[in-house]
């Protein structure tokens, strides 16, 4: 029965519908991805969802496809004004990687060996491409013992990351309340900026307002970031959010895009079939005889990423709890930074001025901190480590 796609497709959908009424009960303070994807793991391994059950699902292929397209909206989330002033964000997380790299390279040599902090480490950045990387080098040097760690560390990362980042959004969250009834919030987005990215499409042409076509410009913008991924050195991703932006700014894109055309909801449900599959491979084989790496590899690198956004928040004049969610990033990357962000802001606020006002104060910089950890640097680490084994 678990063999037709759309069965197979609602049983894990089911998962994540299961999330998101645990992080509304409890206030976002279980994450509605972190359910999700361990939920599905138990179910794997206990025999009750078959091991292919996300090829039976055909969303996950879909998802994928999609995720170029969601990127670009969330360029069309962040007007350029903003983005300007996101320098902040990109210190802190990379700010994070530093001293966690530091940390662990340090540490964990002395614990286990080099092989295994290099293994550990590539991932623990965050990125697909990372974890890529390091697997297939530590395999052309024949490292079997340790190689399953880069792919159970990337696994794992995000259930110490998701609700260490959650808590301190949402105590950030609570500042931000505190501070608009004391009237002392200034925002980060300002008014005028605000009211570009909310404006309803009223006056406009029958041409503009076409949900087919809204939709049609996003997907073509992705499949251009895809293309300019491919013959670039640039990860397709990062073009996404440029398209999204620019886009933005030359009026080319609405704001908002995939929601103004009905879509959002949908593509991220897609992508997130794609982010439940990453558990897919882990056996408890593989998870029971690489435990004690994994574990305070999670730890120390946990710690040590929160300990860097700390610092370096104090540096740049950013409160902790801001700060400290940026460089943790690394360890749930898009879209988990993008979910946790409306889940805090959902939960916490009390009126939709509230929740709007939280929503676009942390978003920005939690997606900045994504690209910039995820995307870009844990490649370039990730790339230097494994030369050095």
């Amino acid at each position: 029965m678990l063999s037709n796609p759309l069965i197979a497709t609602v049983c894990i959908f089911a998962l994540l519908a299961f999330g998101e009424w645990l992080s509304i009960v409890t206030r976002a303070r279980v994450p509605m991805l972190l359910t999700a994807m361990l939920g599905f793991l138990l179910l794997i391994w206990t025999g009750i969802f078959p091991e292919d059950i996300l090829e039976k699902s055909t969303l996950p292929m879909l998802g994928t496809m999609l995720i170029a397209p969601a990127i670009v909206h969330m360029g069309t989330m962040i007007p350029f004004s903003l983005l300007k002033t996101q320098y902040k964000a990109v210190l802190i997380a990379l700010g994070g990687l530093f001293v966690s790299g530091v940390i662990i390279l340090t540490v964990i040599p002395i614990i286990f060996d080099y092989p295994t902090a290099v293994a550990g480490l590539g991932p623990l950045s965050g990125g697909t491409i990372a974890l890529i990387i390091t697997s297939e080098k530590l395999r052309e040097l024949g490292m079997t013992s340790i190689v399953a760690i880069p792919a159970l560390v990337a696994a794992f990362q995000g259930v110490l990351g998701m609700p260490l980042a959650m808590n301190f959004l949402r105590k950030y969250a609570f500042i931000i309340q505190k501070k608009m009834d004391h009237g002392s919030f200034v925002p980060m987005m300002k008014d005028e900026v605000a009211a570009t990215v909310e404006q309803d499409g009223e006056g406009q042409s029958p041409l503009k307002k076409s949900m087919t076509l809204k939709l049609f410009f996003v997907f073509v913008g992705g499949a251009i970031a895809v293309a300019l991924g491919e013959l670039t050195p640039i990860h397709y991703s990062l073009w996404s959010l440029v398209i999204g932006v620019g886009g933005l700014k030359l009026g080319l894109f609405e704001s908002k895009a995939l929601e103004r055309s009905n879509s959002f909801t949908f593509v991220m449900v897609a992508i997130l079939f794609v982010v439940i599959g990453t558990m897919a491979g882990v056996t408890p084989m593989q998870v029971l005889n690489n435990l004690p790496s994994i574990i305070i590899i999670l730890i120390i690198g946990t710690a040590s990423i929160a300990l860097g956004g700390y610092i370096v928040s104090k540096l740049v004049k950013w409160h902790p709890y801001k700060g400290m969610p940026v460089a943790l990033t690394a360890l749930i990357g898009f879209p988990a930074d993008y979910i946790l962000c409306e889940e805090v802001s959902r939960s916490i606020a009390r009126n939709e001025k509230e929740e709007k006002a939280i929503f676009n104060e942390i978003l920005a910089p939690m997606l900045i901190g994504g690209f910039t950890t995820v995307t870009v640097v844990s490649i370039v680490i990730a790339s230097i480590l494994v030369e050095t084994l």
